[in-house]
């Protein structure tokens, strides 16, 4: 059984054990709060050891020789460095993650790869928000959207408005709206609920839909969604912390007029001195008058990043009421997720997924390129290659035994073959494969993946 230890028992590493937990994967996590490891060992069947991560000591003794992955995701990017550095000297063989935020390590990630401490993959939850930003931003009617099989494909949610023309529509009967026969939906969230549709279901208003198209073809789907939108060239964003400041460094090299709201002043001047464009104003991106100051009302998008979850969906809410047409607002604590689309706040970021989104890609190792979750950690996008030797390649999707409540939903081959699949249709060696599956059947398509797609 593939053995993994998890420094760092907070929110990322929490979830991440809590997900392999259910995968009867065998963890072992350790953090130096005895809360946290309580927490742990009340609600999941996973070793919980209180100490300290970075020691030598403690990761001798909770079996780092046997390890095969060391994930480091506490909160300090220090501890995390020191801890791989710890694990490399005791047991080299062991692939090690580690979350590091700190802009500063940027340009020496090849570096702390190639050598000690010898980090196999470094994971920076910030980079990733600012890239799901820009994805939402290219976008602009999507809820949700994700990109597969090197951009080429898109993996887009899309809130279905109470007139929208699919509205109604069964899905037998999508095709022919659609055209091209280029258009699948994949899942659908109704009341919290995620159904994975089939032929005889029927789209209703307000529910979250999640297609997957070719990206040259998102312009006319969302046309038949009714959700094609001008692109955003006007931006406000409430926090400049690390992910604000990297986010408004993207803006200027886009050419969006972009603004940025921070409390603190000498961050105010340090952003300034960073950015070469962007104006920056000192104040609370939650005070209404400040924002009538600014003519918010001008601005296309506002985005809210302060370390505050309050106070990020305050100010989008305020932001909506004043007439914004779309705020994207950022959350860290996975139990408010899903919670939010009940008061009008439709698109999120989360560093925190981000980060459990990165670990699960690497931690399924082999030929499994991306994962993604969808609601919250409900289900899971997985996009892998076949190879020559399974047994999933040469026979029609109809006869191979797929557990309940997981589906494979595009079929990429070479350069520009993108496949919506039916029961017909045959997988090939070398194709990249992509299947949803929810939370109940992760475990069983990993089994099938173990074995057919030769994971590990």
């Amino acid at each position: 059984m593939l053995k993994i230890m998890i420094i760092g028992a907070g929110e990322v590493g929490f979830n991440v054990a809590n997900r392999l937990a259910h995968e009867n994967k065998n963890v072992v996590i350790i953090d130096k709060n005895p809360e946290a490891i309580r927490r742990i060992s009340d609600s999941l069947d996973v070793q919980a050891i209180v100490g300290a991560g970075n020691s030598p000591v403690i990761l001798e003794e909770a079996g780092i020789r046997g390890t095969e992955i060391l994930l480091a995701v506490t909160d300090s990017d220090d501890v995390n460095l020191v801890a791989c550095l710890a694990a490399d000297l005791i047991s080299p063989t062991t692939k090690k993650l580690a979350r590091i935020r700190n802009v500063d390590f940027d340009n020496f990630h090849d570096a702390l790869r190639e050598k000690a401490p010898h980090i196999d993959t470094i994971i920076n939850p910030e980079i990733e928000v600012v890239k799901t930003i820009g994805l939402l931003m290219t976008v602009p009617g999507a809820v949700d959207v994700g990109e597969l099989v090197d951009g080429r494909v898109k993996f887009v949610g899309i809130q279905l408005d109470k007139g929208a023309k699919l509205a109604g529509a069964r899905l037998t009967s999508i095709s022919s709206v659609a055209g091209k026969g280029n258009l699948l939906i994949a899942a659908i969230i109704r009341k919290d609920t995620l159904i994975i549709p089939t032929g005889k279901d029927t789209l209703e208003p307000n529910d979250l839909v999640y297609f997957i198209c070719e990206d040259s073809k998102l312009p006319e789907i969302l046309e038949v969604f009714d959700k094609r939108e001008e692109p955003f060239r006007r931006v406000l964003i409430v926090g400049g912390g690390r992910i604000g400041l990297r986010l408004a460094k993207m803006m200027e090299d886009q050419s969006i007029y972009t603004k940025i709201i921070e409390k603190d002043p000498s961050r105010c001047i340090q952003l300034a001195d960073s950015l070469n464009k962007t104006v920056v104003l000192n104040g609370d991106g939650s005070d209404q008058e400040l924002l009538r100051e600014e003519n918010i009302k001008d601005m296309d998008l506002v985005i809210t990043l302060t370390n505050d979850e309050e106070t990020n969906v305050l100010s989008s809410l305020l932001a909506k009421q004043m007439g914004i047409r779309k705020t994207i607002t950022k959350i860290s604590k996975f139990g408010y997720l899903p919670l939010l689309s009940t008061i009008g706040i439709e698109q999120v970021v989360s560093p925190r997924l981000s980060a459990v989104n990165s670990i699960l890609r690497h931690i399924r190792r082999g030929k499994v390129l991306a994962t993604k979750s969808i609601m919250g950690e409900q289900a899971e996008i997985m996009e892998a290659i076949a190879l020559e030797t399974s047994d999933i390649v040469g026979k029609p999707l109809m006869k191979i035994a797929f557990p309940s409540g997981a589906i494979v939903i595009g079929i990429s081959r070479g350069e520009g073959n993108f496949i919506i699949p039916s029961g017909d249709s045959v997988i090939e060696p070398g194709d990249r494969i992509i299947i949803l599956a929810d939370r109940k059947a992760i475990p069983k398509i990993e089994k099938i993946l173990t074995v057919k797609l030769e994971f590990f």
